[in-house]
């Protein structure tokens, strides 16, 4: 079953509710920046959030320097945003949890 584009409103509740994500200026997708304290933090968190995306069957598109991961999300198929690039973004939040310094959040 496609995933269904989410309308304007349904997306500003999400976010609203997410800590960091921003909306891109097109509105077609969510990202955000993950700063670590080393880069093997960055890559156990890209690791933890690869199979999580798996299991969704949805893939973040993210670049990786050191110890910051930059995120974008989107749903590619629907053109837009849906339910899964939220649920992905929770699922990376809650790996970045305990591993990214106060100042760096």
């Amino acid at each position: 079953m496609r995933p269904e584009k989410m309308d304007t409103a349904a997306i500003a509740e999400q976010l609203h509710k997410m800590e960091g994500w921003v909306l891109a200026e097109d509105g077609g997708s969510i990202w955000k920046t993950f700063r670590f304290k080393t880069f093997t933090e960055a890559f156990t968190f890209m690791t933890q959030c690869a199979f999580a995306a798996e299991k969704l069957n949805h893939h973040p598109e993210w670049f990786n320097v050191y110890n910051k991961v930059d995120v974008t999300l989107s749903t590619h198929d629907a053109e837009g945003l849906t339910e899964l690039d939220f649920k992905l973004a929770a699922k990376m939040d809650q790996a970045a949890e305990g591993r990214m310094p106060d100042h760096m959040k």
